[in-house]
């Protein structure tokens, strides 16, 4: 257990600052500081999402029995992707200092302590650290010794939700460039449809009514579902927002740029680590 733990502590970390040295330092490329941690830090969240989807896949195929099967890949992926939580809570303050440095925050106010910074980071981005920390404090022991070996077909099933994030954080890296408009990403929209299939799924298991899967599963089931859904509601809600502003065009030219300034002092709106800024897309109609 201990040496796959070290494996992913030493893997995720070093497998960041190597695409970091290499895109700063090839002659061909020579980027910025700032550029090459974030394209980094989403290449190796693609890395981790390829090899979840794929243990996944693995898992998920060669379970006959969604119960009762067990396959060792489980819980050594889990083993293995805990550090990955810890690190990309790291990496994703290091995104969004570089981020407020781009908007000219130096410039405009000269440096600020980086205690600022992270206070920053931690009011604009809670959700998801707090989603991070959740999935390290809780779901790793849930995962690996509370279920006792069951239910390994669902935690693989769960493994494939990450099969979109790749292509999420290709559109990032090409919205960054300015290569494509910045849009809603459908990682969440898919999230939820998985969950739905897991339900489908102990309906045929228990040969049960659909309506009737909560009730027939452990409250623990029913509350561990319930807050990972919550999240995934909300950026949802935040998407669709986002969407109905985008089209109804309402209340788009009265908005000034967001300054690196609003950013420290909390008062720019909240932006979902995922990358989608309902104000951002409202910026990108009134362009066009």
């Amino acid at each position: 257990m201990l040496t796959i733990l070290a494996a992913g502590s030493v893997f995720f970390p070093g497998l960041f600052v190597l695409s970091k040295q290499c895109l700063k330092h090839i002659p061909a490329l020579r980027w910025s500081e700032g550029d090459a941690v974030i394209v980094s830090a989403r290449l190796v969240s693609s890395v981790q999402a390829i090899m979840a989807s794929s243990a996944g896949y693995i898992i998920a195929s060669s379970c006959d029995d969604i119960v009762e099967d067990q396959h060792w890949l489980t819980s050594a992926y889990i083993l293995f992707a805990v550090p990955y939580f810890v690190y990309d809570i790291y990496a994703m303050f290091m995104c969004y200092w570089y981020k407020l440095r781009i908007k000219g925050h130096e410039a405009d106010s000269g440096a600020k302590p980086l205690g600022a910074a992270l206070t920053s980071y931690l009011r604009r981005e809670f959700l998801m650290v707090l989603h991070h920390i959740v999935m390290v404090t809780v779901c790793f022991p849930v995962s690996v010794f509370w279920r006792q070996g069951k239910g390994d077909y669902f935690q693989g099933v769960m493994f494939l939700a990450e099969v979109s994030t790749p292509w999420v954080c290709l559109g990032k890296i090409l919205i960054q460039d300015e290569l494509i408009p910045e849009a809603a990403p459908r990682r969440r929209r898919q999230r939820r449809g998985i969950r739905s299939e897991l339900l489908v799924q102990l309906s045929r298991y228990a040969s049960i009514p659909l309506h009737m899967v909560p009730f027939n599963v452990p409250w623990q089931v029913n509350l561990g579902a319930a807050m990972l859904m919550a999240p995934q509601v909300y950026w949802f809600s935040l998407i669709c927002r986002g969407a109905m502003r985008l089209f109804t065009g309402s209340s788009r030219s009265r908005r000034r740029p967001i300054t690196a300034k609003d950013e420290l002092d909390g008062q720019a709106p909240f932006q979902p680590a995922n990358g989608y800024s309902t104000h951002a897309t409202e910026q990108n109609s009134d362009s066009h």
